[in-house]
This record gives structure tokens, C-alpha cells and sequence, in this order.
């Protein structure tokens, strides 16, 4: 291949500097200068972030030779807009697929998926519902569906939004359940248990993530809860002495896992094992989002981050103010 193409990071990336590298094209818009001429808008993005980039220059040769989920290589000098880095981009040019390793461009999970699989096949194998046991092992023994689970991101972007994020998601999920069952025995495990593994079952279908993370057809139109639903669907067809009123508590689990009708759940839930459900999933996915929102903006001074949109408030950064405080301070004379 020659010289490598990808020599510059996003979360590498520091103002006042000049760079040449590739990045993949997560948005593009060509919009209007004042003088009537077209300029890109464009987002781009590898593993360790996206960026926002202009051309305002030559953009009328090159503007039609590069859609989004392209690759391109930029030559650009990085200055800062806003109080962020931004990509004021010179020379740019396209860049075919076979140049590139695609393990730049997509975020993946820090966690063994290995391992992790090897956790959710555990605990199927210890379930003591004859029933549950056998759907959930036609489900996850299912090799296409296993594969796509094993690489499937749990959103698009506001939580979990990494390949491997879905099983990363459903594992903290189980762990979180096994503490929280010690205190409510109650519930039953493999409701439970089986609850969390097909929530959001339905994602593999509902999203893109080949090149960047997107939502399918499908997907747009139907959700990912109808999705999950018509895999339940095809896979009970095979286990005709399956008993309704447990699928119809498995169905109920599914379309009620986000807990509040304006969350997009057509039902509340309407027994112990689906609210555990919705609180343990709306935990891990909030606790998920501050934690790319810390990551995302670190280092920095501030004591507190930009405007957090999907959970309407700016987060303290914690460490930066206990760090403020002169010594002493904060105890009563």
C-alpha cells in the first residue's frame, strides 16, 4: 500500500497544527458561500471520534466525486471554532475501500466479546425453565443471528454506539440483574434473564453498521421492538408446545422495556420482571451516555461539559471541582 493513510487520530488532534490523513465521511452537505459559491460542510470520523470540517475552496471539483460512508484523504490544518478543533480542509480526495483498514474508521468495544458470549451462553445453559431455555438456545444457536449480535452496536449514538456496544450493553445488563435479584426474590431469573437478552434483540436489524451507524429501512419504519418481535415470531413456529401466556410475558417485556409511552413503549410495565427491565436498561444506558460525555470532552479544565442533549443537562465534572476547592474547604468551623 505504500505510505500508511491513516497518520492522525480525531481524539489526536490539536489546533494550530496541519494534517494529511484519512477519515471516513460521516456527514456531507454542500451548501452556499455568500458570493454564490458552494462550500462542504462535512463530518468526518475514524474509531476515535468525528469531527466537523469545512472546504470552502476548489470544493466545485471535487464535491461530486465522494458521497457519506466514503473514505477520504485530507490535507487540512486544524483551528479552533467555538471552543472546539474543527478541520479547515485544503486538498481533498477520495479514497478507495481496499486502501483502508476498516478497524480505523468504526468504534469497537474494549471488552472481550469472546468472553462476554461465552457469559450469555452460561446463563441460558442455567436456566431452569425448560421453555425459556429451549427458545433462547434457537435464538442465540442461530449462527447468523449470533454473529450479528456479537458485532451489533446498542444505538446509533447515544449510548453503547460501538460495534460489540449491543452484547457489551446486555452483559452489564445481566450482571447488574444477578446483584440486584439478591434483594427481590421475587422476580424470576429466567423471565428476567431472558428479557434482557431479547430487548433489544431487534437492533441487528434496526441499524447499519458497516461503514458508520446509521438506521436501515427497516428500521425507520418499524423499530427495533417489531423487529425483535418477528425474530420471537419465527423462532416460536418451531416450538409449537411453547406456552402462550409465558410469550405473551416475553412480548410484554419487549414493548414495554422503555417504560413510558412518550419513550416510545406502547405499554407500560405491568409486572415486576418487566419494570426491573426498564430500570436496569434506562440506568445502564444513562450512566453509558455521561460516560462517552465525560470521555468525549476530556482532558479539560471546566468544571463542567458542553449541553448534553439526550439527557438535558451538562454533567460536573467531578474530580475538577473537588480539585478547586482550597484546602479545607467545604467542612463546618
Amino acid at each position: 500500500m505504500g505510505e500508511p493513510l491513516k497518520t492522525a487520530y480525531v481524539s489526536d488532534l490539536a489546533c494550530d497544527t496541519t494534517i494529511t490523513s484519512v477519515f471516513l465521511v460521516a456527514g456531507k452537505d454542500v451548501r452556499e458561500k455568500k458570493d454564490g459559491g458552494p462550500y462542504l460542510s462535512l463530518v468526518l470520523a475514524d474509531r476515535t471520534g468525528q469531527i466537523e470540517a469545512k472546504m470552502w475552496d476548489g470544493v466545485a471539483e471535487v464535491k461530486d466525486e465522494f458521497e457519506r460512508d466514503d473514505f477520504v484523504k485530507v490535507r487540512a490544518q486544524v483551528v479552533s471554532y467555538r471552543d472546539k478543533p474543527q478541520l479547515k480542509i485544503e486538498r481533498l480526495r477520495m479514497v478507495a475501500e481496499s486502501e483502508v483498514s476498516l478497524a480505523d474508521y468504526l468504534p469497537t468495544t474494549a471488552a472481550n466479546v469472546d468472553e462476554m458470549w461465552s457469559e450469555l451462553q452460561a446463563r441460558i445453559a442455567a436456566f431452569a425453565n425448560p421453555h425459556l431455555k429451549q427458545l433462547l438456545t434457537a435464538i442465540f444457536g442461530d449462527p447468523d443471528l449470533a454473529g450479528r449480535y456479537r458485532r451489533a452496536p446498542a444505538a446509533k449514538a447515544l449510548h453503547h454506539a460501538f460495534l460489540g456496544g449491543l452484547l457489551e450493553h446486555v452483559t452489564s445488563l445481566c450482571r447488574l440483574a444477578e446483584l440486584v435479584l439478591q434483594n427481590y426474590p421475587f422476580v424470576d431469573r429466567d423471565l428476567l434473564i431472558s428479557g434482557i437478552l431479547l430487548h433489544d434483540l431487534g437492533k441487528i436489524e434496526e441499524l447499519s453498521y458497516e461503514r458508520s451507524f446509521s438506521y436501515t429501512t427497516p428500521g425507520q419504519l418499524l423499530g427495533h421492538m417489531v423487529l425483535v418481535l418477528e425474530i420471537l415470531h419465527k423462532k416460536l413456529a418451531a416450538l409449537p408446545d411453547f406456552p402462550r401466556p409465558l410469550q405473551a410475558l416475553l412480548e410484554h417485556l419487549i414493548i414495554s422495556h422503555h417504560g413510558h409511552y412518550e419513550f416510545g413503549s406502547p405499554k407500560l410495565p405491568m409486572f415486576p420482571e418487566a419494570l426491573l427491565l426498564h430500570q436496569l436498561d434506562d440506568m445502564d444506558s444513562k450512566m453509558q451516555a455521561m460516560r462517552n460525555q465525560l470521555e468525549a470532552e476530556a482532558p479539560a479544565a471546566a468544571e463542567w461539559t458542553s449541553y448534553n442533549r439526550s439527557l438535558e443537562r451538562p454533567l460536573l465534572r467531578t474530580a475538577q471541582w473537588l480539585g478547586a476547592k482550597p484546602a479545607g474547604a467545604g467542612g463546618a468551623e
